[in-house]
């Protein structure tokens, strides 16, 4: 799911002329998998976490980003609310998983 939603947006914003912004939110956009494949191969659950942290720490900058290009008008609206759904979700998937990896 995140590689898809990173997919969709360097698609989304192909065309966008703003390079700094489309270098900002497609780089959070590909740290979001790139960090969740990070740190599943990661030997201790402690790495794991940590990879899953960063990844989760993403989904913010990514959901703050598609907040802001909706607003400037860089992301369609309906286009940008249904990113901001599949980041949430992807947020609430990191989450669990780094549950799995908890060992009291």
């Amino acid at each position: 799911m995140a590689c898809s939603l990173s997919s969709e947006i360097y698609l989304g914003l192909k065309d966008c002329r703003d390079y700094s912004f489309k270098d900002q939110i497609t780089r959070s956009g590909l740290s979001v998998p790139s960090n969740i494949a990070e740190g599943i191969e990661r030997e201790s659950g402690k790495e794991k976490i940590r990879f899953l942290d960063i990844a989760q720490a993403s989904t913010a900058e990514l959901k703050t980003q598609i907040f802001i290009g909706i607003k400037i008008n860089y992301i369609e609206h309906n286009v940008g609310k249904e990113w901001l759904r599949k980041t949430d979700r992807i947020h609430m998937m990191i989450k669990s998983l780094k549950r799995s990896f908890i060992v009291d």
